[in-house]
């Protein structure tokens, strides 16, 4: 059995359409001294499970403005936004509020 934290990511609102069209993903990320936060995340995803255009997910040292977070249903502000420490099981959902026209 692998070791590590494991969690459940999902894209949707066509936040999923970088990342090879695959809406969820459940992870185990690699124990680590410092425990993992949700900065320390998105740049796993950006690494590991990002396939293009970076730039429209990211800014910078969190997600780009347009993509809502939820962290277990709830609104990641609530959370700490990046600052947050996951925690076994958690899910954490990315959407997409921008749509082309």
């Amino acid at each position: 059995m692998a070791t590590g934290l494991s969690i459940s990511l999902e894209f949707s609102g066509g936040a999923e359409l970088l990342f090879g069209k695959v809406k969820k993903h459940d992870v185990v990320l690699e124990e680590a001294k410092q425990p993992w936060s949700i900065k320390k995340l998105l740049f796993w995803i950006k690494d590991n499970l990002l396939q293009e255009r970076p730039e429209l997910f990211l800014q910078g040292e969190t997600v780009r403005p347009g993509i809502l977070v939820l962290i277990n249903d709830a609104d990641w502000e609530l959370m700490g936004e990046a600052d947050y420490m996951l925690q076994e099981n958690d899910r954490v959902v990315f959407i997409s509020t921008l749509h082309g026209g």
